[in-house]
């Protein structure tokens, strides 16, 4: 069976127009499609089935972005592709930072739309706690605290493995630095957000060929992903 025909997406828009059309495009290559046009309409249930939401963000009754950061503190695994009319940075940001994986602005081609759903479900979902994390010749163990690259260990400091292990949590998502130094970092020992690229430059260096998988995202933070050729 193939991915389209088991994925579930949960789209999240309330212009009538472009939701149907959305809709439409989504069912006919073979996804399940459930569709809220409100922001406060979006239950948990809802997302315990979906694959991936689709979400705008100029919602009635919440917000897109109150409707991303309740997905993220109750720690939904669903990875969320954005969509906004509003072209300001700062939104895409925001986004990122509250947990987003990808975002597209509108108008959009419905044949983008339907690629960007496609590549964000080819890419490892959220890692389980405690599982270990493939990705391409890197493997994280967060219970042994391991990490190889082709299978020959690799010698990390607290700090450097934290900071991979987040990452590789969210494969493919941009983690913002304020995230990372929070989660991966203690702010007594380790220092702030200039501190944390120091421990990203170091752990890159460490991985070797590996480390062109430690991408930046500039703006928000880094993402662990294949690099663009």
């Amino acid at each position: 069976m193939s991915l389209a025909v088991r994925a579930r997406i949960l789209l999240v828009e309330d212009d009538d127009r472009l939701g149907r059309q959305v809709a439409d495009n989504l069912a006919a290559a073979g996804f399940d499609v459930t569709w809220r046009t409100r922001g406060d309409a979006v239950e948990d249930d809802d997302l315990g089935a979906a694959s991936l939401v689709v979400l705008d963000l100029m919602l009635p009754g919440a917000h897109g972005l109150d409707v991303l950061k309740r997905i993220r503190e109750r720690a939904h695994p669903v990875p969320v592709l954005v969509l906004s009319a509003r072209q300001d940075t700062r939104d895409k940001v925001r986004a990122f930072e509250l947990g987003a994986d990808d975002y597209l602005a509108k108008p959009f081609w419905p044949e983008e739309l339907l690629a960007r759903v496609r590549a964000r479900l080819r890419r490892p979902a959220l890692a389980d706690a405690g599982r270990a994390i493939d990705f391409g010749p890197l493997r994280v163990d967060p219970d042994t605290r391991r990490v190889t690259v082709e299978g020959t260990p690799v010698d990390l400091t607290r700090a450097e493995f934290a900071i991979l292990a987040a990452l590789a949590r969210r494969p493919g998502a941009a983690v913002s630095r304020a995230a990372l130094v929070q989660s991966a970092l203690d702010p007594e020992r380790d220092g702030d957000e200039r501190t944390l690229d120091v421990h990203v430059s170091r752990l890159r260096k460490k991985l070797g060929a590996a480390g062109r998988l430690v991408g930046t995202v500039w703006g928000v933070g880094y993402r662990l992903a294949e690099p663009a050729p």
